[in-house]
Parts: structure tokens; sequence; C-alpha cells
């Protein structure tokens, strides 16, 4: 079945709209590109208008697209929660002289990531013919751990329909179970329509190692667990058959490959990874191939095309794979892709010239989120849906001219064109924040899902 057959299972970019407190503080250890701007100027605005920009053009194009609200930053709730007391100006005083590091990780617009926000199941993969969420606990970096409280609440104001969509609790947050969503997980099929395998990726096992000594990465840490991904897959009900778990190269982590989705990423039947990417590259494209049930399209991309070091820098793998009504497919790059002399040859010479499917390649300026460790593949949260399940979203999330034009106006009123870490001590720029949300959430109509606004229910 096509999934433009009817206009019936369509792929759904949910992308993450960047909160008024994007800023560059440094916080993730691992993410080579967060680390590198630690400390410079951010421009809100920018940021949350080119991730508009990216939404619309999309759209224009013909894919669905659609939007998720950002997280309440500063998180006032979460400092109090560490012994800071008295009005929230004594709060914020208070953090940015004892604990700078602190304030700056409780006002992070990390959320705009939306690819760590959950792990889906599409219905046609699960055995109860719903849709499955598990929201990423982030248990890894404090200022990710604070999201999947509010991203649980967000995805069910929209996925509220219970007979078609079913929401999951986040994992325990222990190390153990160490979960980053779907930046971790592929599904591969002939089509998005035609039942799916699911590839999960991760960094490290957490129990049953015994006396084998394993590969491991020596400069940074290993985010996602096994047994993370596997609870996932028995929370949505998935088969073995339908899974395949694949341990990430240490290499390509010590490189700065903090996530899967920065060094491959699928569509379809098609897989587009780096050697470097998978510790044992041949038995996980066997694997793949015993289950799906089309032909498996491996684009591999060489180290001596393309270094690890300019896979990160470039974030060529970070890329938007996208389905094209002729059965094509288009690969949306950000502009670093560009101006990497050896990533742009290789996409012109390898790809756009191999015997694949992508037959476009389109670049993004996403620059303000680059700058921290987000490429187009971050900012999105694919959801696979068919109409009648589009139908049943809650709210107004499906982007459309008229939703987009609204957002642009209402960033362009809320969001301050410069922020520097010092300026999150900023007693007004919570109350900016707060009644910025507070009409987001009346525009998307998703009701209450903020702690603020839950206060006084």
């Amino acid at each position: 079945m096509s999934q433009h057959a009817g206009g019936n299972v369509r792929e759904v970019n949910f992308d993450g709209l960047v909160g008024p407190t994007h800023n560059y503080a440094g916080l993730a250890l691992g993410n080579v590109a967060s680390m590198r701007h630690g400390g410079l100027e951010a421009n809100p605005r920018e940021a949350a208008l080119q991730g508009l920009a990216k939404m619309k053009s999309l759209m224009d194009a013909g894919y669905v697209q659609g939007v998720l609200p950002p997280q309440q930053r500063p998180d006032l709730g979460a400092l109090r929660a560490l012994g800071f007391t008295g009005s929230d100006e004594r709060v914020l005083a208070r953090a940015a002289g004892d604990a700078p590091q602190v304030l700056r990780a409780v006002c992070s617009a990390s959320s705009m990531w939306t690819a760590n926000a959950a792990t889906v199941t599409p219905s046609l993969d699960a055995p109860d013919g719903r849709v499955h969420f598990t929201p990423a606990n982030l248990q890894s970096s404090f200022h990710r751990f604070l999201e999947p409280a509010t991203t649980g609440r967000v995805l069910a104001a929209i996925f509220r329909d219970p007979a078609r969509f079913a929401h999951h609790p986040a994992l325990p947050a222990t190390p153990a179970f160490s979960d980053e969503g779907a930046a971790n997980h592929t599904r591969l099929a002939g089509d998005h329509g035609e039942p799916g395998v699911h590839l999960y990726v991760y960094g490290r096992e957490a129990f049953g190692w015994g006396t084998e000594e394993r590969p491991a990465p020596r400069r940074f840490p290993a985010r996602q667990t096994l047994e993370a991904s596997q609870a996932v897959a028995r929370q949505h009900g998935l088969a073995e058959s339908q899974v395949v778990f694949a341990q990430q190269h240490p290499e390509a982590i010590d490189a700065g490959v903090f996530h899967n989705d920065v060094i491959s990423v699928g569509n379809g039947p098609v897989l587009l990874y780096h050697e470097m990417a998978f510790l044992d590259e041949a038995a996980t494209l066997e694997a793949l191939r015993q289950r799906m049930n089309a032909p498996l399209i491996p684009v591999r991309i060489p180290a001596e095309a393309v270094s690890l070091a300019d896979a990160v820098s470039s974030y060529l793998f970070n890329s938007q794979l996208l389905s094209n009504p002729d059965g094509s497919m288009t690969l949306v790059v950000p502009g670093e892709c560009q101006e990497n002399e050896a990533v742009w040859r290789t996409l012109q010479d390898h790809l756009l010239a191999g015997a694949n499917p992508i037959g476009e390649v389109v670049v993004k300026d996403v620059k303000q989120s680059m700058r921290n460790g987000g490429g187009p593949a971050c900012l999105r949260l694919r959801v696979v849906l068919s109409a009648e399940e589009r139908t049943a979203l809650s709210g107004r999330v499906l982007l459309d001219d008229a939703l987009y034009a609204q957002l642009v106006a209402w960033v362009e009123r809320h969001y301050r064109d410069r922020l520097s870490p010092e300026d999150l001590a900023d007693p007004a720029l919570a109350r900016e924040s707060l009644a910025a949300l507070d009409e987001l959430s009346h525009v998307l109509g998703i009701g209450s899902v903020y702690p603020f606004q839950l206060e006084g229910a």
C-alpha cells in the first residue's frame, strides 16, 4: 500500500518550537557543537523563525508537518526543589550567584529537539492497533531530565483518543534504563503504510556483561542502554521478529556521535549510514534483511569519503530523509553540509549519482539549533498516522498557512533577538516566557499542559 494512496497513511514530522530562553550554555557533554559554542550570545527569535521556516517549506512541498510546543523555562519548580527559596526574583538571583550552571540547565530550550521527546510505534505495527508513545526519560543530563513530565502531558493532550493512542510512562530514570527517545530508533519498511521493522541502537549494556570485555567509549558517555530499548519495545508490544537491537560504534560516540541520528538516518527501505555507525555493521544489516518484508536498501558512506569528524561537524546524517509520491526521496540537510567540501562532494557524487531512491538534496539554515548540536533530524519527532488518526488529533497542531502566520507573529511579539547566559537571571525573561507559553497553548488548543497553568487548577 502506498503511503499516498487515498491520502491514507502518512509520516507526520512534529517539529519542536524553539523556546524563548534559547541560549548557548554548553550543557551537553559529548555534544561537540554544544560544548564548542557554550557561552556565546544566542538569538531566540531567529532560532524560532528558522525552525518555523523549515516547517513551512516542507509543508509547502507537500509533507504533513506538525508542531510541538516548548517547555516551561526557566523551571523555577526545579530550582525550588534544589533548595532555592523566596520569590521568583530571589530564586533566580540566588541560583545565578550560587549555582550558575544549574540556572543555565533550568533555562535550556533543548526540548526543541523532539527526536528525543519519545519513541513511537505506529498502529499498523502494534498488536492492539493503536499508536504507542513512550516519553524518553533523558536521565543522562539534568537539563533534559526536566522534560519528560511535560512531554507526556503534551503528547497526551494532542494524541488524546484512547481508542487510537496509547501512552506509556517514561522508563525508570536510572543509568540502567537511560533512554534518549527516537534519536536512537529507526523504523524501516517498504513503505510507511506497510508493516515495519524497528531498529533500536544502543551505546552500552547495563546488565549481563559477565566476564566478556566489550568495546566501550573512552571519552564520552554512551547515553542509550540496550535495556531501555528492550523495555520500550516490550511496552509497545513488538515481537522479536519486528525488532533489531544494534550497538553503536564506541569510536563514533567518542567522536561526538551522542545519538544514533548523528551517524545514520532511515526512511522506508533506505538506511543511510556511515561505515562507523554500528559496532557490527554486517550483522546489523543481515538482521534487518531477515526481518523486513521489502528489500533493504543500505546506502553506506565510507570514512574515506566523509570522516567521522566531518560527519559530526556537518551533521550530514542528522538530516531528514522524506518520501515523495513518485517513490523518490528528498534529503533535507543543514547548511553546514554545503560548507564542507568533502560532505558536499559526497552528496553529489555518492548519493545523488548512486543506485538509491534519494533524488534530491535540500539545504536548510538552522544555524541557531546547529550551534547547540541539533540539526534538521533532531528538530522533529516522526509519527506515522492514518487519515483517521490524523483526524483524531486534538488541538490545532498540523501546520497550515494560517497557523504558520500566527506562530511567526507570536514569535516576533514575545521573543528576544539576543540572549546571553548572564541574561537568564533576569526576572523579566521568566515573565515573558510564561506569557508566551500561555498564549501558545491557546493558539494550539492543547489546554493546560504547563506547571504554571496546573498549579491553580
